[in-house]
């Protein structure tokens, strides 16, 4: 154990007692161990507990544990606390500039407890109504958080995507005139998750230009391959091949291993080596060209892409929307201009019910100031655009939603979510989201497995029963756009279609910049293949949208 891993065992203990407001004494005395420890020379392994406890800063009680820590490789004290304190909680203190009074102020007020959490809580603006954070703070904690996740292996397409198109743009300058240049794997995909940006070049002495280039930092180089990171610090994957192969070796870097293992079986003898173009690749298969969005399974092999697919365009209602009456960081009239400014044609406003405590809640009151602004508002329209009025009202632990009947009968659409007590087996979350479902007031089942990607798995549902049971009761059912989300899962879209179950893609927007994510929400919808018709949101206005609903006003 080196000097820097002992140091920083005392670190991490200062933090965590610090997190459970322990003895501001003893926490200031294992800070104090961290500085000093941290400088020293010589092996603290090679002293003896009386060259320890002699040094300054040290002291008996702190030379007793570095022996302990020495000898064992734990320390008793540490490991109390790190079992007092959920994983993720102790992970957060590794965001610089993420001090435990904070780390603690999101745990114990927000009940934040993971990584993934607390960026879904930035994003939200929950932090906002915390006691010692404001806009600043929270706008300067979610670049710590980015800076923090780019270290680990694992990257949300949105976050990847203003990188990837920026270097891919830069790639395109330096490669010479006429070189066939295109993304490749996951990235093309449009994966929601993945692990690095790819490309295929067609240039082999190209490539190997590559790692002398400056595009890229932490070169390595293997046969036919560079690795190494964009100017942001995401990893990048370059495959170089010759022109003539180029068509193989693209439908080869784009496709899933599920999905190439199912191709080959399926199409066995065939040679697709040394095609020039992708699309050949599917003439010798004598198949149709899948784009590569649909390539991550052998869910669509052989088939083609399904008719009327849907496109960004298509979606003209903007459902599911915060504002500042719950936790959105925009006004109601904000809120509707800019959807009005991005080309829309109705917006769904549905802040937070009122058992929505921690994200300011509407109580009936204030539901009703909200309903008579919206219809102000409607009534200043002079365009057609329309607003909706909504709410995410909680499904309760029992299913029930947290407003009585006459409540909810006078919004014109309700998004029924779970946010609480997401501890759940997947028979209790199933009968829960039931009964949801069969309540006559629930329009929308708005992000059915409450997960949030890189982060938090949702609790496990029956997916059939529970969409079965919106085909059965004319309620649709959310596909959540928000990056952080994309649920419903696309895998599921296409037996949501078989049942006639309609699929809302909402952004789930706490902002106005949030509105932008309904792109990210078409994406996963693609790999699912829905189609604009079976979208509920595609209706062209406001009138069009309630009359597909399951009641309308």
């Amino acid at each position: 154990m080196t000097n820097k891993d002992i140091a920083r065992a005392f670190r991490e203990l200062a933090e965590i007692m610090e997190l459970h407001e322990e003895n501001t004494f003893k926490i200031r005395s294992y800070q104090n161990a961290y500085m000093t420890l941290r400088k020293i020379d010589q092996p603290l392994a090679e002293l003896s507990l009386e060259d320890l406890a002699a040094m300054k800063g040290v002291g008996k009680a702190i030379s007793e544990k570095i022996r302990e820590l020495v000898d064992t490789g734990q320390m008793a004290t540490l490991e109390k606390y790190r079992a007092q304190t959920p994983p993720g909680v102790v992970e957060m203190l590794g965001i610089s500039g993420f001090g435990p009074k904070k780390v603690r102020t999101v745990w114990q007020d927000l009940g934040v407890e993971t990584i993934g959490e607390l960026q879904y809580a930035l994003n939200e603006n929950r932090l906002l109504e915390l006691k010692g954070f404001g806009l600043k703070t929270q706008e300067d904690l979610k670049e710590k958080l980015a800076y923090y996740q780019r270290s680990r292996n694992q990257f949300l397409y949105a976050v990847l995507e203003p990188e990837a198109m920026a270097l891919d743009q830069r790639l395109r300058e330096w490669l010479p005139a006429g070189v066939h240049l295109s993304f490749a794997g996951a990235f093309r995909r449009q994966a929601p998750v993945l692990e690095a940006i790819e490309w295929l070049v067609a240039d082999e002495e190209a490539l190997g230009r590559l790692p002398e280039s400056g595009l890229l930092t932490d070169v390595q180089t293997a046969p036919q391959q560079v690795r190494g990171l964009s100017p942001g610090g995401y990893p990048v994957i370059v495959y170089g091949c010759a022109a003539a192969e180029f068509g193989s070796k693209l439908f080869r870097y784009t496709g899933s291993p599920d999905y190439l293992a199912a191709f080959v079986a399926r199409y066995a003898g065939l040679d697709f080596r040394g095609l020039a173009h992708e699309g050949e690749v599917f003439q010798q298969a004598g198949c149709p060209t899948l784009p590569p969005e649909l390539r991550e399974s052998d869910a669509w092999l052989g088939r083609t892409a399904p008719e009327g697919w849907i496109e960004e365009s298509q979606v003209r209602g903007l459902i599911h929307c915060h504002t500042t009456y719950s936790d959105g960081l925009h006004s109601l009239p904000e809120m509707a201009a800019h959807a009005r400014a991005l080309g829309f044609a109705y917006i769904g406003v549905t802040d937070h019910s009122k058992s929505a405590f921690y994200a300011n809640g509407l109580q009936e009151e204030r539901v009703w100031r909200q309903m008579r602004e919206i219809d102000e508002l409607n009534a200043q329209a002079a365009d057609g655009f329309v607003i909706l009025k909504g709410i995410e009202s909680d499904i309760l632990a029992d299913g029930s939603l947290d407003y009585p009947p006459d409540v909810l009968a006078a919004f014109d659409f309700i998004i029924a979510s779970v946010h609480a007590n997401l501890r759940m087996d997947e028979d209790k979350a199933t009968r829960r989201l039931v009964g949801a479902i069969e309540n006559p007031y629930t329009s929308i089942l708005g992000h059915p497995t409450g997960r949030l990607l890189l982060s938090r798995p949702g609790y496990p549902i029956d997916h059939r029963k529970v969409i079965d049971a919106c085909a059965a009761n004319g309620v649709a059912i959310e596909l959540n756009a928000s990056p952080y989300r994309l649920d419903l899962d696309y895998a599921w879209i296409s037996y949501a279609q078989e049942r006639g179950v309609l699929v809302s893609i909402n952004p789930d927007a706490h902002s106005r910049e949030g509105m932008r994510d309904v792109r990210y929400g078409v994406l996963a919808a693609r790999k699912g293949g829905l189609t604009a018709e079976g979208c509920l949101n595609a209706r062209a206005g406001a009138a069009e949208f309630l009359g597909a609903l399951r009641r309308s006003s």
